[in-house]
């Protein structure tokens, strides 16, 4: 799955927004680390978006994309995804989706699911807390580590 480029466009224009109402510089670095984000489908942890975003801009720092990636989270321009103890993976795609987690090789992709997102939790959750969004996160085997071992690699 591709993300267009009036899709990446578009998450782009309300990076800016963003920043401009929040009182954000709006830095090329920042820019560019933002465009990797929203035009990827692989939700990359920080090292990736560092090691893609340097191939543009070879003055970019690790602290300098952490520092971003964290404050496009509290500007709810991406979210973190995975437990607490992995790489923080992070993504900006906002709409409705969940997420598939190969349990190999830790590739994760979006999915979408109308079945999914009519789910009702709340009742299971009521001593809880109050539900506010679902993400249904499904761990399996991606293809090409099930062709890796049928292959017997």
């Amino acid at each position: 799955m591709e993300i267009s480029t009036q899709e990446v466009e578009q998450r782009v224009s309300g990076f800016k927004e963003a920043c401009r109402k929040a009182g954000v510089k709006l830095t090329h670095q920042r820019l560019e680390i933002f465009r990797e984000m929203a035009q990827t489908v692989d939700h990359p942890d920080a090292e990736s978006v560092y090691n893609s975003v340097r191939e543009r801009v070879p003055t970019v720092s690790m602290d300098t994309v952490y520092r971003t990636l964290w404050m496009l989270n509290d500007l709810g321009l991406v979210k973190t995804l995975g437990q607490a103890h992995e790489r923080t993976r992070f993504d900006a795609n906002l709409k409705r989706h969940h997420h598939f987690v190969c349990v190999r090789c830790g590739l994760t992709r979006d999915f979408y699911s109308d079945e999914l997102d009519e789910l009702d939790v709340r009742a299971a959750t009521r001593d809880v807390g109050q539900v506010v969004s679902t993400l249904v996160e499904v761990h399996g085997v991606c293809n090409e580590c099930a062709q890796k071992e049928k292959k017997g690699l």
